[in-house]
């Protein structure tokens, strides 16, 4: 498809057309060396054979309009999910700011050679054409070939010959005068904003580019780059049973998935809808089931039972924590902590014991299976010794899937798990400060200029963060860069303008900016008064552009959002030479 196509498609603004655009930009990642096609790839059949999606993130819940309670829309940040603010508090001003024997295992990267994770047969997150072997989700080292990332049909290419070496640029004052009007709307309040070519990071133009301000869950973008830059895409987060000598029963090993269900596979959504074999999370009925059967083979049928926590280190609970938000950070919960695990509200309600609550599902599963368990599930008092052997093993999707995930649907609870698996990775304590330096460090070891950033958590509720615009786009940059194909899913996972994820119900009709549908995939952020978007969209003249647009305003948060939407879509509609 030639550019002149598509800016023909946009300027006629048809919902045939724009819902062709969205298909385009959900089947490919335009990098600087051309378009990506996203891996599928079935998970392991050691994998969990269990439903499709843990239940209850709505990918739209960003920009849900039914937000529960009109004074509550300001309140918290689910990511960006009901744009609940930081529990009223307004400054947003950038602050200053272990190891265990339960961590999954991995082939480690080069850069970091952590035990903690795992690798997966299934597809790798990496867009290269090489094929890769890993390891089997069984525990086992031997290796099997991994799904091989296709290149995208040359007519599904967006953005066709015109986005390489030869397209002119927009220039800076082209950019000024398509943004000037837009760029002067009051609801927008204090503007950062960066503009740069996705094709190298060059940037277009800025206006308090450098400034850093409260990226809230654009944040998110810094975890998902340094993540899957310290950690192999097809890795998966391991939950174990092994057996406790000491004891003489079984230990219930978290390894850091906070997406392991306990529900039927028939009950189970991701974002609102089944999850196809790729995404589907973990079972802890199929984990379970290995389990009782391998005690029944023994002649056992009744058990003691604890559970190992060691695998993270430092406070449970984030500074923001409301138990609705994000739940308690610990390496073994079911279905992300929720108290209603089918929940598909923007903010559930969470367990206090996130663990402890883990461990009882699974007792009540073993009971189903023929196993009793003695008396209540308690926290192992040392981590489970390495050589114990297991019981059973089921394993998450892969670390790539694990991070689209989190981007589309701005997952905070998923955000910290992810963090904590970089500072795994990083030799980092597995805590909020050690997330924290992990990414900060492995930013900087990518050459991403970190003056002014400011990082306490892998989610963005923190409102002490701070990052200028300009990083943001050197982050996506990074990801649409030839050199780091590892790093595609952060594109692929960002949600599509009117169509998906937390801007699934932006962009739309009578916000100024529906001509845009389709054609930006961007990751939003909110705290209170704090509204940011960056992502990429296609111009006029068929050229992949990355933005960062970063606001601090009064204005009510629909109409703050909207005039944003505007000034992203006047990227869409101009070639702006």
């Amino acid at each position: 498809m030639r550019a002149g196509a598509v800016s023909g498609r946009r300027r006629g603004g048809t919902a045939a057309g724009l819902f062709g655009a969205s298909l385009l930009v959900a089947a490919t990642v335009l990098g600087a060396g051309g378009a990506f096609a996203l891996p599928s790839a079935p998970p392991s059949g050691s994998a969990s054979p269990g439903g499709p999606g843990t239940g209850g993130t709505r990918g739209d819940q960003d920009e849900s309009n039914g937000r529960r309670g009109g004074d509550r829309e300001n309140r918290g940040d689910k990511g960006d999910r009901g744009d609940r603010g930081d529990h009223g508090e307004e400054s947003g001003r950038p602050g200053n700011s272990g190891s265990g024997s339960a961590r999954p295992t991995t082939t480690p990267p080069s850069t970091a050679a952590s035990a903690s994770t795992s690798p997966s047969p299934s597809a790798s997150a990496s867009a290269s054409a090489s094929a890769s072997s890993s390891a089997s989700a069984s525990g086992s080292a031997s290796a099997k070939p991994s799904a091989v990332a296709r290149p995208a049909p040359a007519g599904a290419v967006l953005a066709a010959a015109e986005a390489g070496p030869g397209a002119g640029l927009p220039t800076a004052q082209g950019l000024q005068q398509a943004l000037a009007t837009v760029l002067t709307d009051q609801n927008l309040g204090t503007v950062g904003l960066a503009v740069a070519d996705a094709a190298d990071g060059q940037l277009l133009y800025g206006k308090g580019e450098n400034a850093a301000a409260t990226p809230a869950s654009t944040t998110k973008l810094a975890t998902s780059v340094a993540a899957l830059s310290l950690i192999p895409g097809d890795t998966r987060l391991a939950t174990r049973v092994v057996k406790n000598a000491a004891t003489g029963g079984i230990t219930l090993v978290g390894g850091g998935d906070p997406t392991l269900t306990a529900l039927p596979a028939d009950q189970v959504q991701v974002a609102g809808v089944p999850a196809d074999p790729d995404t589907a999370p973990a079972s802890l009925d199929a984990l379970a089931r290995q389990t009782a059967a391998a005690l029944k083979a023994a002649g056992t049928t009744t058990v003691a039972l604890d559970y190992d926590v060691t695998l993270y280190t430092g406070p449970l609970l984030h500074k923001n924590h409301d138990a609705e938000n994000i739940a308690a950070v610990t390496p073994l919960m079911v279905d992300e902590g929720k108290v209603d695990p089918k929940s598909l509200a923007d903010a559930p309600a969470r367990v206090t014991d996130p663990a402890g609550a883990a461990a009882e599902s699974f007792a009540n599963l073993l009971k189903a299976q023929g196993v009793t368990v003695q008396g209540k599930a308690k926290a192992a008092t040392a981590p489970a010794a390495a050589d114990a052997p297991v019981l059973g093993r089921v394993d998450s999707p892969t670390m790539a899937r694990l991070v689209e995930r989190m981007l589309t649907t701005s997952d905070n609870t998923l955000a910290e798990a992810i963090a904590r698996q970089a500072a795994i990775a990083a030799h980092q304590p597995a805590a909020f400060e050690g997330a924290a330096t992990a990414v900060t460090q492995e930013l900087t070891r990518l050459g991403v200029p970190m003056t002014g950033v400011v990082l306490n958590d892998g989610s963005g509720l923190h409102p002490g963060n701070a990052i200028p615009p300009v990083v943001l786009v050197k982050l996506l940059a990074l990801a649409a860069s030839a050199q780091h194909p590892t790093l595609r899913p952060v594109l692929t996972g960002l949600p599509i303008a009117g169509f998906t994820g937390t801007l699934g119900k932006r962009f739309g009709a009578g916000s100024g900016a529906a001509d845009a549908a389709g054609l930006v995939r961007a990751k939003t952020g909110s705290l209170s008064g704090v509204n940011t978007l960056a992502g990429t969209v296609v111009d006029a003249d068929g050229r992949q552009l990355a933005f960062a647009l970063m606001t601090r305003t009064g204005a009510p948060v629909d109409t703050a959002r909207a005039a944003m939407d505007r000034v992203v879509a006047r990227l869409a509609a101009c070639g702006c030479r």
